[in-house]
């Protein structure tokens, strides 16, 4: 039974700070998982559950793969029978002949040159580099479902602040309107505003066709309703646990593992080695002989015998040396990619780290904005109730200042799709 990736390979490797756990609930709310849900809900509970039986499969097919590949040293036990019948002396009126014959037999390899040793180390490496391969798709495809429930979370914002300024057009719009009929303005501008509102309601139609293609593919891989599905909130990781515990370096260090134990299994095919023979006989023949020139019908006593014995063995072959540098080259390759793979989750750290100080400035800046807005509204209100300001300026200042809030969400959801790359790359806990 494989192990459950579990939301507690996510949480504790940064521990938040109340101020930030705080921020957090604040932008997601109901839609965030709680730490405590976090630490015992399994993050496979984004998929559906045929994702997840499809991925059992694949783990009980690795066993059993690795299981049969590592007893493969254990030779069959041949078991035989034969039983042949003939008549060639029938024109002279002899009878049938038959004769019965029966064997088991083996031949069981005891020394290969530490070929028997490795090969079971290298299906134990293979073991495990099926089930990381297998951990890295599931891993990946995880990813993409919260990617995409993070996704439609925020195509609902963007709905919401598409909604605003749709009704910032509409009261652009009327002022417009009221304007040129008072003859403030000349019909190009009243034009400008209707373009404007039309350009702005189908941008909420587009995006309203954008969260819909998401909702489908998100429904396709998980049976949670995108409604009420919460997602997970994403801790800052530090570097250094980040590159110790991904998958993606521990696949490529048990690579270069069943690299070694390959080319060790592959030198020995070419030293000598030793079987363990053995087989148990037994024969009956029924036969006839000529008296007068009648035949008469016999039957010999049945025998039965065995033979055991070693047999030492080495090939030798004009390409075991090609074949012995490929396996010593495809080793050396390995070493590479873990460097190369070292080298790639450093560089997308790296640039994860500096998109989310980005987005954080983001989410600093729209909080300005927001403070900003909240003042300009706070003083049109007080000049509308002067009569120096209409209502239709403190409905724009209002939106503007919800529109400022939204962002803040939005940049927020960026900042954790941003994450979710790095997440993606961790290894389960064991």
């Amino acid at each position: 039974m494989r192990a459950s990736i579990a939301f507690a390979a996510l949480w504790p490797l940064c521990s938040l700070s109340a101020a930030a756990e705080h921020d957090a609930a604040v932008v997601f709310g109901a839609q965030q998982l709680t730490p405590q849900e976090q630490k015992s809900d399994a993050l496979d509970m984004y998929l559906s559950e045929l994702k997840r039986r499809e991925f059992d499969y694949d783990f009980a097919k690795t066993d059993a793969e690795s299981k049969r590949l590592r007893d493969s040293w254990i030779r069959p036990v041949t078991i035989s029978y034969t039983l042949n019948r003939q008549n060639p002396y029938n024109g002279q009126g002899a009878p049938e002949t038959q004769q019965e014959s029966a064997v088991i037999a083996i031949d069981q390899p005891l020394f290969q040159s530490g070929g028997i040793y490795y090969g079971i180390r290298y299906a134990q490496a293979s073991w495990e580099v099926g089930k990381l391969s297998i951990e890295q798709s599931e891993r990946r495809l995880i990813k993409q479902a919260v990617e995409l429930l993070m996704q439609i979370k925020k195509a609902e914002i963007g709905i919401e602040k598409q909604r605003l300024q749709v009704a910032n057009a509409e009261i652009n719009l009327r002022q417009k309107r009221e304007q040129y009929e008072s003859g403030q303005l000349d019909s190009g501008f009243l034009n400008n505003a209707v373009i404007q509102l039309n350009l702005a309601k189908q941008t909420l139609i587009d995006l309203k066709t954008a969260k819909a293609r998401l909702v489908s593919s998100f429904e396709s891989i998980s049976d949670l309703d995108y409604r009420t599905a919460k997602i997970p909130f994403l801790a800052l990781i530090d570097k250094s646990r980040f590159l110790r515990g991904t998958i993606d370096l521990k696949l490529a260090q048990r690579q270069r593992e069943q690299e070694r134990y390959n080319k060790a299994v592959t030198l020995a095919k070419y030293l000598p080695s030793i079987n363990l023979q053995g087989s148990y006989n037994w024969q009956k023949q029924q036969g006839f002989f000529f008296v007068n020139d009648t035949p008469v019908k016999s039957d010999s006593p049945e025998t039965a015998y065995y033979r055991y014995g070693l047999r030492a063995s080495m090939p030798l072959d004009y390409n075991s040396g090609r074949d012995y540098e490929a396996a010593k080259v495809a080793y050396l390759k390995s070493g590479v990619v873990i460097d190369d793979t070292r080298r790639a989750l450093r560089s997308l750290y790296e640039q994860v780290m500096r998109n989310v100080e980005n987005f954080e400035a983001k989410i600093a800046l729209a909080k300005e904005n927001e403070s900003l807005y909240a003042e300009l509204l706070s003083d049109t209100k007080e000049q509308f109730r002067a009569g120096f300001k209409t209502q239709y300026d403190v409905d724009l200042l209002a939106n503007s200042e919800k529109i400022e809030k939204l962002n803040q969400r939005s940049y927020a959801i960026d900042r954790q799709l941003e994450l979710l790359a790095l997440y993606e790359k961790l290894s389960a806990p064991q």
